[in-house]
């Protein structure tokens, strides 16, 4: 699937101050016909990068799926697709990378059980350049 195809683009991005540490993330949505919203999330100290990343699109995924019932939408029709700069979350969500460590097994989980309540969704990596023209940090 094209981008322009997409009916919900998310650009995701997580980190950690001092890993772990102070977690924190930013996300933007994308939805055709609604204005952009960039959303900045806090999680608190103990959180690894890694976590933050996860939460991060956990975060975004669950306001896609509110903004998609809230228009009337069943996004079981809708196409989504999600973008983030960590190759580790990227290649755990697809199955191709185990997800070997404990903390992020629900998390990954999570994200799968989400991107299933669209009809089509998938999360693909781009370069840390584009995470941040998009969020703008």
């Amino acid at each position: 699937m094209q981008p322009d195809e997409a009916d919900l683009i998310v650009v995701f991005d997580g980190g950690s101050l001092n890993n772990p540490g102070e977690g924190y993330g930013s996300f933007r949505l994308e939805t055709r016909g609604a204005p952009a919203v960039v959303e900045r999330l806090h999680f608190g100290p103990g959180v690894t990068n890694n976590e933050a990343e996860y939460r991060t699109l956990v975060a975004a995924l669950e306001t896609a799926l509110a903004r998609a019932r809230a228009a009337g939408q069943d996004p079981r029709t809708l196409k989504l697709v999600a973008y983030g700069d960590s190759q580790l979350v990227v290649n755990q969500v697809a199955g191709r990378w185990a997800v070997r460590a404990p903390n992020l097994r629900p998390l990954c989980d999570r994200v799968r059980a989400l991107l299933a309540a669209f009809g089509h969704a998938e999360v693909r990596w781009h370069p840390r350049a584009r995470s941040v023209a998009a969020l703008g940090h």
